[in-house]
């Protein structure tokens, strides 16, 4: 697979948005009844999260 290349404000602009998007994506973990569909969105949660933290260094 190809490497995704981002310009500094590239980087930024999905920062921003992963930083956005996070709190709305706990939230919709709270309200979910579904264990499968909730255990799919706690993957989605960490994997988020640890590129929050790449995107920072």
């Amino acid at each position: 697979m190809d490497r995704l290349h981002l310009t500094q404000q590239e980087e930024g602009e999905l920062l921003m948005i992963l930083e956005r998007y996070l709190p709305d994506l706990k939230q919709e973990i709270a309200n979910t009844d579904r264990k499968e569909f909730r255990r799919e969105l706690k993957e989605r949660e960490t994997f988020m999260a640890e590129l929050i933290e790449r995107l920072k260094h």
